[in-house]
């Protein structure tokens, strides 16, 4: 089932096919594979060799991914397959991301066999997740759609390196996304992630412009994209862009992979960072992989006072009406959906 043909493709000079998934649009000779290792050029018809093939299956958290603002408290069953479109040394999940089909355990589900594990335990949304999901387009395309179809909403957990032709095919179904940007500079992109700074904003943008509910996250790392002025340039095209309500998160860096040289990042750099970015006018900043620090919380943006309160992926205070206003001063919080009480982790696969 994991190879079929794939979409978003054409034909070239010979029998040399152009991927139009990512912006990277390898030209891929027969025989040959992408820079995602998963498309395959046979004789002149692209393949993708990952549908249907998963490297992990669990149900999270909704803020896990992190999503804050989009139906908080609830439950995602999370899905992934193998490798990506990226080369960041420093990946939490390089164990599947930075491997290729047949190197790494899998399992092997039909997009309704997701949707049902979904509706069975009571998963409010699918998220994507884990590894890059651009490169799954066919089967994230294939599910979400299915689980619309059932009433199940759908989540991208993505670097943001995906094509305006891939956000329109997959727009109709999807409903969030959380966009890693990270850094704000060409010269990190191309050193560490082999990609493009202004593709992943670009990408961002037309997730926004297209309705769904973005996100954004920047992992922070010493030394290496901890530049307050750059972190400045990065909320004010975040303000300008996506907007004052779009979250922007600030993830905790830890020595992972091909990065250990480097220690964690202090929690006073988060700090600072969010403070730069609540300056720069921004209403939803959070601080990630800092269990108990403030900046997990949700605040009135008119006000100031607690809207939500949270323990890691937990949420142990909630002061919003109905209709999601602060119970202090009624002023509306930009917040999809309304709290569900989330049931603990549970690793299926």
């Amino acid at each position: 089932m994991s190879e079929r043909p794939a979409l978003l493709w054409e034909k070239i000079e010979g029998e040399n096919v152009r991927c139009s998934v990512c912006p990277r649009r390898c030209t891929i000779a027969p025989g040959r594979r992408g820079f995602c290792r998963v498309r395959e050029n046979r004789d002149g018809t692209l393949y993708t060799l990952v549908y249907g093939l998963l490297t992990a299956l669990a149900v999270d958290p909704i803020e896990k991914k992190p999503l804050f603002n989009f139906w908080p408290g609830s439950t995602s069953l999370s899905i992934s397959t193998v490798s990506c479109n990226f080369r960041c040394p420093w990946c939490q999940n390089w164990s599947i991301s930075q491997a290729s089909p047949g190197e790494v355990v899998t399992d092997e589900k039909k997009p309704e066999e997701i949707v049902r594990l979904a509706r069975r335990y009571g998963c409010k949304s699918i998220s994507y997740t884990y590894n890059e999901p651009t490169i799954w387009f066919e089967y994230v395309l294939d599910t979400s759609r299915a689980a619309k179809e059932q009433g199940i909403l759908n989540v991208l957990v993505t670097n943001g390196y995906i094509t305006n032709e891939a956000i329109d095919a997959l727009s109709p179904y999807v409903d969030a996304a959380n966009v890693d940007v990270k850094g704000f500079t060409e010269e990190f992109y191309q050193k560490y992630c082999m990609s493009s700074l202004k593709d992943v904003l670009a990408a961002a943008e037309h997730m926004h412009e297209r309705g769904m509910h973005v996100e954004t996250t920047n992992l922070i790392i010493p030394k290496l994209n901890d530049n307050l002025d750059e972190i400045r340039k990065l909320c004010e095209w975040h303000r300008e862009t996506l907007g004052r309500d779009t979250p922007l998160h600030f993830s905790r860096f830890y020595p992972q992979y091909k990065m250990t040289n480097l220690p964690p990042t202090p929690v006073e750099t988060l700090i600072s960072a969010r403070n730069v970015a609540r300056e720069a006018g921004l209403n939803y900043v959070y601080i990630g992989n800092v269990p108990g620090e403030e900046g997990e919380n949700t605040y009135c943006p008119n006000c100031g006072r607690l809207s939500v309160g949270r323990a890691g992926f937990d949420i142990s205070t909630w002061n919003l009406t109905r209709d999601n206003r602060c119970l202090h001063c009624g002023a509306k919080i930009a917040i999809v959906g309304t709290f569900e009480r989330s049931r603990p982790p549970l690793q299926l696969f």
